[in-house]
């Protein structure tokens, strides 16, 4: 004796329905919306510096010129991607040196020199004026980079 089953074509809808709803569920609970990512952010993490001047008059009425970055010091972690600002507001040209990260430049009175770098070395950084680099010459002009 052979058993038919009949099925209607209700149940095969239904059938449908349920099936279409379990992988949607099952999609649904393995979907996963994080982002890899390289580790490298896209945009730079931006300082501004300033070029600032001081004068000061002695007692004697000689005058006396003194310059520094603004900030003196900066705070950057390993393998950040940075870009420094530099903006020339006092004196005429500070050409610079950023000892231990191979990186020389130029700021100029009036314009914004900007330097992009990342730091792969904990350490401090001094940024070195060339033009005032002692008490003769209105310095010595040194900021300092401090990477964490």
């Amino acid at each position: 004796m052979s058993k038919v089953f009949i099925v209607s074509k209700r149940q095969i809808q239904l059938f449908i329905v349920v099936a279409v709803l379990i992988v949607f569920t099952g999609v649904y609970l393995s979907w996963d919306g994080s982002k890899e990512v390289d580790g490298q952010p896209s945009e730079p993490r931006i300082f501004q510096i300033v070029t600032v001047e001081y004068k000061s008059q002695t007692a004697d009425g000689k005058e006396h010129e003194m310059y520094r970055w603004d900030p003196g010091q900066i705070v950057v972690q390993k393998d950040e991607l940075t870009e420094l600002h530099i903006s020339g507001v006092s004196g005429a040209s500070h050409p610079f040196v950023i000892e231990g990260l191979g990186i020389k430049g130029e700021v100029l009175k009036g314009k914004t020199t900007v330097v992009r770098f990342t730091a792969k070395k904990e350490g401090t950084y001094p940024i070195l004026c060339l033009t005032h680099t002692d008490m003769r010459h209105g310095g010595p002009m040194v900021g300092y980079i401090t990477v964490d």
